[in-house]
């Protein structure tokens, strides 16, 4: 298991194992803070606690001096180490007080009872299958590969031709599930009796109703965000795509002091796609080493097979984050900044505005939006509507082939698609928020939650690169949360409250634009790709006719992406 996520963790390795517990834990390690072998995983502390941790603890400073003076001892000057002591003076109470990202296993050996445990943004992903007699668990899905009695889940392949991702808590297996966000499951070894509890949750409030002061919170925390992330022994940088949201982390950075920072860029030919112009007045600025790199097609047509081995789970995107830290190892870097979460939180996509009459859609009967389900797929849509709650309306607005062609491509009964798609993801109501606070909890948690952190997690760690995002977190996102939804969607232009909070350090050249988002020049690409053209040729005559389709321009890029992965993972 350790082997496969060996590109995650190229610095060190190490396994623990208790016999008489029937216990063992493995880790490998990507080193960021004392880099000595101090900070060598599985760590035991009082001979009692042992821990496998992965992601960063962004207050283990501060909590270390709080429980030294409890009387608490150290060996090391790492975050996992304050992660025991944590636990070993607070117990399970200690969860909620680490602010960073991460997902762990810590075993108590005297109690016997197996920690998993996820932070409040779901930053870092831990997946997990438990019985009567056993636990097992991993940072990534392929981890498991290895125990023999894991079966593939069949239902797979009609969520991802659905919503262009596997949304939690499905994955490409059965019984193996992710393990929730801000909660902690409970594993007793000697029993095999287990239990999901929830540490940290995250709510909408209007308590910040003052203009100016809801802009000098996010100031703050946004900076103090940037300001800990930055915290690391090995060297760090920036991404830096031409846009907004990069752009405030970067500067922010620069502002920060920190020595030796590095930002990095993409830029393209082909004009439409390119955001070079706006990366430099951007670099003009910033006082900080900064590389831009020309991605091509050849090297785009050479790197595509590579992409879609280094996914652990099928998704349609992530290209850009694999070419981006592929970048960023070239220079040398262990961590990097990532804007990933202001979208989300500031109302960056159409979806912001589009949320209200989609809810009034919806309220429709179900026989009659799903009248047009079978036809024209700009109408088809509204047939998702028909699903309840956000999911519908998620599937609305963002999804990608519609029930019956799901059907068609996977040779089953259209009744079964829709049955599948109505039973998971479970996700409660939402009526009782404002509109737009409706767009932003669900693009947080299912496009930023399944597609974004996935893909910066399984495309940064293929290369090593450990990938952090200040707009989640858990300050930030409480204290955007709480500002009045009519402060923080006012305005003419997308997330114009971001922009008003940190107009004087960016140029008005970065915000005052089309947003681009960070994409590639797919639909040229994509279409000579051999690689492609080959997978395509082995599939069935329906997905075949969708290539077709995708030449003349009548299919998206993603949605090839999509019949791509089924084939090359056995779905033809």
């Amino acid at each position: 298991m350790c082997d496969l996520q060996k590109h995650g963790g190229p610095d060190d390795e190490g396994q623990y194992s208790c016999a008489e517990n029937n216990v063992v834990l493995g880790h490998r390690r990507l080193a960021l803070l004392d880099l000595s072998s101090a900070g060598h995983q599985p760590m035991v502390y009082q001979d009692r606690y042992v821990i496998t941790f992965n992601g960063e603890i962004y207050n283990f400073k501060e909590l270390r001096k709080e429980l030294i003076q409890s009387g608490m001892l150290f060996h090391t000057h790492c975050d996992t180490e304050v992660i025991l002591a944590a636990f070993a003076h607070w117990n399970t109470q200690s969860f909620a007080r680490l602010s960073g990202m991460f997902a762990f296993a810590l075993y108590d050996m005297q109690e016997r009872n197996m920690y998993l445990v996820r932070d409040a943004s779901g930053i870092k992903p831990l997946y997990y299958a438990s019985t009567a007699t056993s636990i097992e668990f991993a940072s990534e899905i392929r981890a498991f590969a290895p125990l023999k009695n894991k079966k593939e889940n069949a239902h797979w392949p009609v969520y991802q031709l659905a919503y262009g991702h596997l949304p939690e808590p499905v994955t490409t297996l059965q019984d193996v599930r992710p393990l929730h966000k801000g909660f902690f499951y409970k594993y007793n070894t000697s029993s095999g009796a287990g239990s999901l509890q929830s540490f940290s949750h995250y709510s909408f409030s209007s308590i910040l109703e003052d203009r100016i002061t809801a802009k000098r919170a996010i100031r703050q925390s946004v900076s103090a965000a940037v300001k800990s992330h930055l915290i690391a022994d090995a060297p760090i940088g920036s991404f830096l795509s031409g846009g907004l949201d990069s752009g405030i982390l970067a500067s922010l950075a620069c502002l920060s002091g920190k020595e030796h920072l590095k930002t990095l860029s993409l830029y393209f030919k082909e004009p439409q796609f390119s955001e070079k112009i706006y990366q430099d007045s951007l670099i003009k600025i910033l006082n900080c080493q900064s590389y831009q790199h020309l991605l091509t097609e050849s090297e785009f047509q050479e790197s595509f097979p590579a992409i879609l081995e280094a996914m652990d789970m099928p998704g349609c995107d992530g290209l850009n984050t694999w070419f981006i830290s592929k970048y960023a190892k070239v220079h040398g870097l262990k961590a990097v900044l990532s804007g990933i979460g202001a979208d989300e939180l500031f109302g960056g996509y159409p979806s912001f505005n589009r949320i209200r009459l989609a809810a009034k859609l919806q309220r429709m009967p179900k026989g009659i939006l799903r009248i047009n389900a079978g036809k024209d797929h700009r109408y088809g849509r509204i047939g998702y509507l028909s699903l309840e709650g956000v999911k519908g309306i998620y599937l609305f607005l963002r999804g990608q082939f519609l029930p019956h062609e799901i059907a068609r491509r996977l040779g089953a009964n259209e009744k079964e698609i829709w049955s599948i798609l109505s039973s998971l993801p479970a996700l409660g109501e939402l009526c009782n928020l404002a509109p737009k606070n409706q767009a932003s909890w669900m693009e947080l948690n299912m496009y930023n939650q399944n597609q974004l952190l996935r893909d910066a997690d399984i495309m940064g760690m293929a290369h090593g690169i450990e990938i952090r995002v200040p707009f989640l977190d858990t300050a930030v996102v409480r204290t955007v949360l709480s500002v009045d939804e009519k402060i923080k969607y006012a305005g003419k232009l997308p997330k114009q409250f971001l922009i008003n909070t940190f107009k004087d350090t960016i140029p008005a050249s970065i915000w005052n634009r089309k947003k681009m988002g960070f994409s590639f020049p797919f639909r040229n690409w994509m279409g000579e790709n051999l690689f492609v053209k080959d997978t395509i040729a082995k599939s069935n005559k329906v997905s075949q006719a969708s290539y077709k389709d995708f030449l003349r321009g009548r299919l998206h890029w993603s949605k090839l992406m999509s019949l791509v992965i089924l084939q090359t993972r056995g779905i033809s």
